[in-house]
């Protein structure tokens, strides 16, 4: 068992990662908070460069659990194509290890397997706060390998927030997939899997993706009110390695950080004319709102004594956003809610920075992600840090912060 961030190359016979081979002269690169097992088919050398804080352990067993393997025998023996199958499991219970393993041992039978990422939080296939999907075309030991063929961007890092919103971005993944005739489809899950909402929201996963089998990945007893709740589908209990890694929060943020890290490379600050822009999910800036009633907003500013950068009006709230030095009397804003009827949410000029963004075409495909550095209300343009330099028709807000390290802060405090 080797912890990242670490490298191994084989220097003479062959190991296995997950059902990858890796063969003389091969090298893997073991991520900083990944854990990956090397067994060895053969009498095998291998040259271990480890960096800050990784380690070795040499375990006599196999890392790979029976039940994996019978799990596998099971899905293989699936007649009717295309086989969905989901895999449940909470946090660090090894479930992006099974999928690995399960993608290696399909396409080593030679079938055509997508693999749908729905774990926004610990994204392997697209950038973090997106679901993705992939073809695996050959053996991997390490998902994060892998290029996106297409996403959907949530904001967020918890489906607990956006619940509808992850299941339209699977299901419309899901359907893309289909129109392609595969054989497989290995669906990974979050890790949110306790609790009452988190079992209403699996169940309607489930059902929504329609999956044929779903591997529940168990290590005590957390996913009992799960399973008694998931009726009528084909369920198989698989354990957990007894290897498995627990990660801090602290350690899985710096895990997305690579991720935001990786789909930022070659970045750069681009000017884009909001005119041009379709802007969603921007309820907290309103930019794409007109202001309304111009005789209401002059209203407003005569009231307030000055007249705000940015100004719209919705139907249950008013969105202003002023300067960065500026100030507007508490009891004025509460005086000015009983006037409208309707909530003020002022916001000041810098807090929109480092917003984590998704850029789409015109035919909604997904480009990649960026940051936003700035929106200028002057100038009616968003500067966005983003390695995409042209065909962007869609900019998607998102409720996440990045400084300009690309290490995640915490995000302005939302209106209730």
């Amino acid at each position: 068992m080797v912890d990242g961030p670490a490298s191994v190359t084989v220097v003479s016979g062959v190991v296995e990662v997950f059902d990858s081979l890796v063969e003389s002269k091969g090298k893997v690169v073991i991520r900083e908070g990944k854990r990956l097992p090397f067994t060895a088919k053969e009498t095998a050398t291998l040259e271990i460069s480890l960096g800050e804080n990784a380690s070795i352990e040499e375990v006599d067993e196999s890392t790979i659990p029976l039940s994996w393997t019978e799990a596998y025998e099971q899905l293989l023996n699936f007649q009717n194509k295309p086989v969905v199958a989901m895999v449940i499991g909470t946090v660090d219970s090894g479930k992006t290890s099974f999928c690995t393993y399960l993608t290696n041992k399909l396409l080593h039978e030679k079938q055509k397997v997508a693999i749908l990422d729905g774990d926004l939080g610990q994204s392997d296939i697209g950038p973090p706060c997106t679901v993705a999907y992939t073809y695996i075309t050959k053996s991997v030991t390490d998902l994060f390998n892998l290029e996106a063929k297409n996403a959907f961007f949530i904001g967020v890092t918890s489906p607990s927030t956006a619940i509808n919103k992850v299941i339209k971005g699977l299901t419309s993944l899901k359907k893309e997939i289909l129109d392609t005739d595969p054989d497989f489809i290995v669906i990974n899950t979050d890790g949110w899997v306790e609790g009452e909402d988190a079992v209403n929201y699996k169940v309607q996963l489930a059902k929504e993706l329609n999956s044929e089998i779903i591997f529940c990945i168990q290590q005590k007893d957390e996913l009992t009110p799960l399973l008694n709740s998931l009726e009528g589908f084909k369920k198989i209990v698989v354990e957990s390695p007894s290897a498995i890694k627990q990660r801090s929060r602290e350690k899985r943020r710096s895990l997305r950080e690579l991720g935001y890290i990786k789909y930022l490379k070659n970045a750069k600050v681009q000017s884009l004319p909001i005119g041009w822009l379709k802007i969603e999910a921007n309820e907290f800036l309103g930019l794409s709102t007109h202001h309304g009633d111009m005789k209401q907003a002059r209203k407003v500013y005569d009231f307030l004594g000055m007249k705000p950068l940015h100004f719209a009006e919705l139907k249950d709230r008013v969105y202003m956003v002023i300067g960065r030095s500026c100030w507007i009397n508490d009891e004025k804003i509460k005086k000015l809610e009983e006037i409208l009827g309707k909530k003020i949410v002022v916001i000041r000029k810098g807090e929109e920075e480092g917003l984590l963004v998704a850029l789409y075409n015109n035919d909604r495909k997904f480009l990649g992600i960026g940051v936003l550095r700035e929106i200028d209300y002057s100038r009616k343009t968003l500067k966005i840090f983003t390695p995409v330099s042209e065909g962007i028709s869609i900019v998607a807000l998102g409720r996440v912060k990045l400084d300009k390290n690309l290490k995640e802060t915490p995000a302005f405090a939302e209106e209730a």
